[in-house]
């Protein structure tokens, strides 16, 4: 199946696809500020700059969009055109998150992973967090 933009229009698009405050990102940090954890963003001192940080639990949480990330739910759906493109760019994604997961991991740091599906509604997100905070803790 073609594309259904032109390559200029395309390239727009891409362009504007945030890699930073998204919303499931923001939901996160809004219940993570709710429930009372202090945390800072981005530290680009840390191996795959986590999206969210809690220093003093030594937490890095990675908010990830289902699709660049490839998890198994609908929204990771890999496209049906260019897969030439799409498979090896995705596996690539897949494969440097995993490689800075350990490298935090060997520097002391426990790793959270929370999925857009997941953070879907602050009901959930609040629910996810709280079980897989305290597990940590």
């Amino acid at each position: 199946m073609a594309d259904v933009y032109d390559a200029e229009t395309r390239r727009r698009v891409m362009q504007s696809i945030r890699k930073t405050d998204t919303r499931p990102e923001v939901r996160v940090r809004r219940v993570l500020h709710r429930l009372g954890y202090r945390f800072r963003l981005h530290r680009r001192d840390l191996p795959g700059v986590p999206d969210i940080v809690l220093p003093k639990h030594r937490i890095a949480v990675f908010v990830h969009g289902c699709f660049w990330h490839q998890h198994t739910c609908p929204l990771g759906k890999l496209p049906k055109s260019n897969r030439r493109y799409w498979v090896p760019k995705l596996r690539a994604n897949a494969k440097r998150h995993a490689k800075h997961a350990v490298e935090l991991r060997k520097l002391g740091w426990k790793v959270i992973v929370l999925w857009e599906c997941e953070v879907q509604t602050e009901k959930k997100t609040e629910s996810l967090i709280r079980r897989r905070l305290t597990r940590r803790i």
